[in-house]
């Protein structure tokens, strides 16, 4: 989307070298991933020689020397990001949050040491992976995703990075929901993915002109430069899917777009591209020019 909504304001018409832009920026996005993730852990360490630190004071209290040390030993920690690859992700990323000059780690370990969020999740009786994993995409969500010292960090590091949070963030708090291994780091899982990026990159740009009209005839007689850019490079994203890619339901397709609006563009854009995808689907369908690979893709 990003790299696709680049290549529309850049007055340099080279698909090839557009496409190699995108994979660089694929890139980062992996490492943004990496990032967070290393934040988590670092701050899982911090907590362990807080504690640690605690039991050597001159007069240690009974806290002081019996913790709760739920948040260190959770099952979600020593079952996803202990994983020894994930860990050897972690230390080629370790100078971001250590080696720096605004001590983020212990920050906001004090800030969620002192929150509500942490003493409740210590006092909870049920010690499930579920809650341990409640903890952690509210920790996330609540803590560190939003924190002002953290897009600090990460906008020194890259330009793109805050545009790119949201779209990460929604991809480890559902491989976290979903119980997916938070270990593959890479740009893409497979060739096939890789395969299926850059046919979506191509067609949607190759389309463009094609999809204009498409967009005007179910726009209720919008002026198309009334209409945002990126509600316009969604819609083409999810026509591709739609018209071109024969094994992806058409559902999934526009889910995934209006879902996308939220966080990119107007407020107004998830209910415009619902409706708009709803009633192109419904015509292109009764029209048969939507064919999918196999039963039930097109409902």
């Amino acid at each position: 989307m990003q790299s696709i909504y680049s290549y529309k304001l850049s007055k340099n018409d080279n698909l090839a070298e557009a496409e190699k832009f995108m994979i660089k920026h694929f890139e980062e996005v992996a490492d943004l991933k990496v990032a967070i993730l290393s934040l988590l852990m670092h701050i899982v360490d911090h907590a362990a020689e807080f504690y640690d630190q605690g039991k050597k004071k001159h007069l240690p209290s009974f806290d002081d020397l019996n913790p709760n040390l739920r948040f260190i030993d959770n099952k979600f920690v020593n079952l996803k990001l202990k994983d020894k690859k994930l860990i050897t992700q972690f230390n080629k990323n370790s100078d971001l949050w250590l080696d720096n000059d605004h001590d983020v780690i212990t920050k906001l370990f004090i800030e969620l040491y002192n929150s509500n969020l942490y003493s409740k999740y210590l006092l909870s009786d049920d010690y499930s992976i579920n809650v341990d994993k409640k903890f952690f995409i509210d920790l996330l969500n609540e803590k560190i995703l939003n924190h002002k010292l953290v897009h600090h960090i990460f906008a020194e590091k890259s330009i793109y990075w805050l545009d790119d949070l949201p779209f990460v963030t929604a991809i480890i708090l559902g491989e976290i929901k979903n119980d997916i291994s938070l270990f593959h780091t890479g740009v893409f899982k497979d060739s096939t993915d890789k395969k299926f990026t850059l046919t979506l990159f191509r067609e949607t740009i190759s389309n463009d002109h094609k999809y204009d009209k498409i967009i005007m005839q179910f726009a209720d007689n919008w002026d198309l430069d009334r209409i945002a850019m990126m509600d316009q490079i969604l819609l083409k994203m999810a026509f591709t899917e739609i018209l071109i890619m024969k094994d992806l339901p058409v559902k999934v397709s526009m889910n995934e777009y209006i879902e996308i609006a939220k966080y990119y563009s107007t407020a107004k854009s998830k209910l415009f591209i619902n409706g708009l995808l709803d009633n192109f689907v419904k015509s292109y369908g009764s029209q048969g020019k939507i064919n999918k690979v196999g039963r039930g893709l097109i409902q």
